[in-house]
């Protein structure tokens, strides 16, 4: 994982922002690449936290191009002028014919599948994506940009909950099967990677407030 971690020390930051609310959130659905669009209550989740996030001064901000996270990302274009570069490698997990079903649906028609991949086990739900091919696409377009910020600059990355999981675990350099370990994301929700002497570091994660200091040893 050491091509992962790339000139420590600019203080550069990444904020990986899950999308806002759909239907298909609601109904537990899985959604994977299919294209969802957000709920009313998505879009106002969206510019809530945009508000939020324009605080922080981003410097660029890099979307799926799915709607969800289009939409979710305009939210903060329209309030910092900055323009949105859409990829198609920020993507939800492809998940086959898991995509549509119910978590109910999952368990009961793919249960040993679902059971697996909950052990860590590399797993192509649904015949569809292993979750180190997402890290493989996504890590490496979060860093592109990241290389493109000036020192102590800021990035906003708009994408979905199983790919900024895998994303953060591969730009931590942490094995695959301890991305398990790091929580899903809230809808509208983000995390945040700092940079420091010895690489990227999880400053916040699940968060819907702005990060505060660290203020003690550990900082």
């Amino acid at each position: 994982m050491s091509e992962i971690v790339k000139k420590p020390g600019r203080g550069r930051r990444i904020i990986l922002w899950r999308h806002g609310q759909t239907s298909w959130n609601v109904e537990r659905r899985f959604q994977g690449t299919t294209d969802v669009e957000l709920t009313e209550a998505g879009l106002g989740q969206a510019r809530r936290a945009a508000r939020l996030l324009a605080s922080l001064r981003p410097d660029a901000i890099v979307a799926s191009d799915l709607k969800r996270a289009a939409d979710t990302a305009g939210e903060l274009a329209a309030l910092t002028a900055l323009d949105v570069t859409h990829d198609e490698g920020l993507r939800e997990t492809y998940a086959g014919v898991w995509q549509g079903l119910t978590h109910d649906e999952i368990i009961v028609r793919h249960g040993d599948e679902y059971a697996a991949w909950k052990r860590g086990e590399p797993v192509r739900r649904g015949g569809g994506e292993l979750e180190t091919e997402v890290a493989e696409r996504a890590a490496p377009v979060v860093l592109r940009h990241a290389e493109k910020l000036p020192d102590e600059g800021t990035l906003v990355v708009v994408s979905h909950g199983g790919t900024i999981r895998t994303t953060i675990g591969r730009l931590l350099g942490l094995e695959a099967h301890h991305w398990e370990s790091l929580g899903g994301l809230s809808n509208c929700c983000w995390s945040v990677l700092g940079e420091g002497a010895r690489g990227w570091r999880l400053l916040e994660h699940n968060a819907g407030t702005l990060p505060e200091p660290v203020l003690g040893d550990d900082d």
